[in-house]
């Protein structure tokens, strides 16, 4: 999308770090020359809006529809910021994590926000995506100030000292014209990626689900399995209880006592098993005595089974630790001849039963759980 831009006829050096060498022509000024800091309050009645990391200023309303937060602002909003259309609105704690950008909206903000009015010259939305750069993020924590991290804090005398780079006014248009054209086109490509990821995720969900319980023969006979799952299965195949097939344990409960230093021993938790994937970084350790080893860890090809959470969430141990425990909130399965029975195949059943909703007991009401009876 860029091949075709040409290069400037001439470039020099902006004497900025974060900004390197610009084109000839361009302005490099402060902050302080290219914004006023406005404080206008007493708008209780205009609507609240948001400055994000994601989106830069938004409604608040947006914000609150698309995620779980609650609306935390006072009741009493006379002291609020006004943020009018084409003002640059900050969070000072976040700025350095790109908490910053132009408003569209005429709004209000918390009084700990900072608004920066564009002077005369300017395209608000230029200043928009150059404020909103990574190498703007990284100025911006340079002249951060806190004790730690989650105070780090960039005041507004700080933010008038950073300098920026500037064109002339017809070129900041030209290239908000051109971002804008972008990024229309990067969305649309994301868009249809995204249906395309989600197309091949339920196409890859009827193959596993029509192979663990059809097989690969499109001409076998079947037979009812008398599992709702299920359905009907090939007329060869056995329908059985897990028990019959695969010993089932769940791992060791967690007390107060668990850690007295002799046998202490890493374990996995519910949050290390994903699915077809196991954590085995910075694990938790708990006492297992060697005697009881034999219970409460794991061995190659043991499959994991989540009890809670996403109910049947499962991945294969493949051996990365030599020794590792698990907790109450994992069902260990081992097959009882493994000239029989693969745990990989158990695997794709189980993920079929979960997205089948198999696990479901129906009770909306109660957390689901599968417990060893189940």
């Amino acid at each position: 999308m860029i091949e075709g831009l040409q290069a400037y006829p001439a470039y020099k050096d902006s004497g900025v770090p974060w900004l390197g060498e610009v084109p000839e022509r361009w302005e490099v000024l402060p902050n302080r020359v290219v914004f006023t800091e406005v404080k206008e309050r007493d708008h209780p009645d205009e609507m609240m809006l948001s400055v994000t990391i994601t989106k830069g200023v938004i409604s608040q309303q947006a914000l609150l529809a698309d995620s779980s937060k609650k609306d935390s602002s006072n009741q009493d909003k006379s002291a609020y910021k006004l943020v009018r259309p084409g003002d640059i609105a900050y969070n000072k704690m976040r700025a350095w994590q790109g908490a910053i950008g132009a408003s569209n909206y005429c709004g209000i903000i918390s009084p700990a926000y900072v608004v920066q009015r564009p002077r005369r010259g300017t395209d608000s939305r230029y200043l928009h995506y150059l404020l909103r750069t990574p190498a703007f993020a990284k100025e911006a924590e340079r002249w951060s100030y806190g004790i730690t991290s989650d105070m780090w804090s960039l005041r507004p005398e700080h933010f008038k000292m950073i300098y920026g780079c500037l064109p002339p006014l017809s070129e900041q248009i030209a290239i908000v014209r051109f971002l804008d054209y972008a990024d229309r086109r990067i969305r649309r490509y994301i868009r249809a990626k995204q249906k395309l990821i989600k197309l091949l995720e339920e196409q890859k969900k009827a193959i596993i689900h029509h192979a663990v319980t059809r097989g690969l023969d499109p001409n076998a006979h079947l037979k009812p399995s008398g599992v709702e799952w299920l359905g009907d299965v090939p007329e060869h195949w056995e329908v059985a209880a897990l028990r019959h097939r695969y010993s089932q344990i769940l791992g060791k409960m967690l007390d107060s006592k668990r850690i007295t230093g002799r046998h202490a021993l890493s374990y996995l938790r519910n949050t290390d098993i994903q699915w077809d994937s196991i954590n085995v970084y910075d694990l938790p350790t708990m006492d297992i005595p060697p005697a009881e080893y034999e219970r409460y860890t794991v061995q190659l090809g043991d499959l994991l089974v989540c009890e809670g959470g996403e109910v049947g969430r499962c991945a294969i141990w493949s051996g990365r630790l030599d020794l590792c425990g698990f907790q109450k909130a994992l069902h260990r399965l081992r097959p009882l001849d493994s000239s029989r029975d693969v745990p990989r195949f158990m695997y794709y059943a189980l993920r079929a039963a979960a997205k089948s909703n198999a696990f479901n007991d129906g009770h909306v009401s109660t957390i689901a759980h599968l417990t060893g009876d189940k």
